[in-house]
């Protein structure tokens, strides 16, 4: 029998309730019902609203089920949902006293309860995932802070950087990433239990005894609001959505510096695949992977912001649509994560690949703009001098390093001997010494500013 049955003439016709049921993915939240429900009853039995007794009686039973879940030796099974299963199976145990569970409590607080528990802890695995990745990162950043690769805009050459910086400028991201995740922790632990089905309750309850049960930091202060709040899943797969971006772009810089066009990385044979046909191939598909997977995360939050935009207050069906959505976005989202930060712990760099590509295409020729700046010249005359310099270059087959003085000087007499040492990669990258620079000192004080930051985690 439905908890629910009761009103009716008729059962529900069996398609419906085949249409109607959650347990087949719901089930996941076992452990945070069970939880809930033994504060929950643990309160009720202080409060006098039933005997302690019977509260002992039921938290007795709730362990039992629990604990014989999570050895395998009963299956979650045979009811509409995973709070009707918790329910049925518990008066199974423990008789009629097993009914009283649900005193001043509604399906509509107990599964907004048993979501914020999930998404709680599903929050916490996320930021320990990211600490994991931006470890990797800033390994990286240590190993190769001495040696410059190409930086690029419009993916065409633009400047020298150090290497470091392009680890460094990851690690900005997703600890932006990290942070937007334990800001939405401390939004998501509010307690809604005890709102009953939308009015609160008449019952003589005391939400402070099981918010401070549960570990919440503080309860609701609606009861409407609370259980037709989904803020908090709609936030967690939002800040999915933007890591998700995040990765999605460090998968295209792995499968373009890795091609043979580049050969700047270099995937190791553990994350690669080969082709059926061809054998040469070592294909990117961990990278391809990962870039697909987030367009999926994408539409995840796509539809939880459209289910959520015209429901009414308070508490309507609908919101069963949230727990597919949440729990493959966090299936999604973490093991892209893990199996990114393998991927970049033993990812190769072929540092003299991008050392010579970063000297190519004129990339230093800011820095001879600059270098006239420098020499009185206004700017954007500089910047007219040195197009006119790289045009030369082109139709002469030329790059800067290859030019004498009185090539130079042909195109401007501002240039002096110095400018010689103004073209080399290394020079260029070493000039930019402001903060969050490709210098070798701000690449390493930007490294030191990422740990620092990340110590609070």
């Amino acid at each position: 029998m439905k908890l629910w049955e009761g009103r009716f003439d008729n059962p529900t016709a069996a398609d419906a309730d085949e249409f109607n049921e959650s347990l087949s993915f719901d089930k996941k939240l076992y452990r945070a019902d069970i939880t809930a429900s033994i504060a929950h009853a643990t309160m009720l039995g202080k409060c006098g609203v039933i005997l302690e007794d019977e509260a002992n009686s039921i938290v007795e039973g709730l362990n039992g089920i629990l604990s014989d879940i999570e050895a395998g030796s009963i299956q979650i099974a045979g009811a509409e949902d995973i709070h009707s299963f918790v329910e049925t199976e518990l008066v199974a145990r423990i008789g009629q006293v097993g009914k009283k569970l649900h005193t001043a409590r509604s399906r509509n607080d107990q599964v907004a309860t048993d979501m914020r528990i999930y998404v709680r802890e599903s929050t916490k695995r996320t930021k320990k995932l990211l600490l994991g990745l931006l470890d990797a990162l800033c390994r990286q950043a240590y190993l190769n802070i001495n040696y410059i690769m190409p930086g690029f805009t419009h993916l065409r050459k633009a400047q020298p950087i150090n290497c470091a910086q392009y680890f460094n400028a990851y690690s900005e991201m997703f600890l932006r990433d990290l942070e937007r995740f334990d800001e939405s922790e401390r939004r998501v632990n509010v307690m809604p239990l005890g709102s009953a089905a939308l009015a609160g309750t008449s019952y003589p309850i005391d939400r402070e005894i099981t918010k401070n049960l549960l570990g919440f930091a503080e309860v609701s202060q609606n009861s409407l609001d609370a259980v037709s709040d989904r803020d908090f899943i709609a936030e967690y797969i939002f800040c999915a959505s933007l890591t998700m971006a995040h990765l999605s772009r460090l998968c295209e810089d792995t499968i373009l510096y890795s091609s043979e066009e580049f050969g700047y990385w270099i995937i190791p044979d553990e994350y690669s695949t080969g082709s059926s046909i061809m054998p040469q191939k070592k294909n990117p598909d961990i990278p391809e992977l990962v870039r697909g997977k987030t367009g999926r995360v994408y539409g995840h939050l796509t539809g939880i912001l459209t289910m959520m935009k015209g429901l009414p207050l308070a508490y309507n069906k609908d919101y069963q649509e949230d727990k597919e959505a949440f729990f493959d976005t966090e299936t999604t989202l973490n093991r892209c994560i893990s199996i990114y930060t393998a991927l970049i712990a033993n990812l190769k760099l072929n540092t003299n690949a991008m050392y010579e590509a970063a000297g190519k295409g004129f990339s230093t020729a800011t820095d001879v703009a600059d270098y006239l700046a420098k020499k009185g010249v206004p700017f954007r005359d500089a910047h007219a001098i040195t197009g006119k310099l790289v045009r030369y270059c082109i139709a002469e087959n030329k790059d800067f390093l290859g030019l004498t003085l009185d090539e130079f000087k042909n195109i401007s007499q501002s240039f002096e001997r110095d400018v010689l040492g103004v073209v080399t990669v290394r020079s260029s990258a070493e000039s930019r010494a402001s903060v969050g620079g490709s210098s070798l000192k701000a690449a390493r004080a930007g490294l030191a500013s990422i740990k620092r930051r990340l110590k609070k985690y």
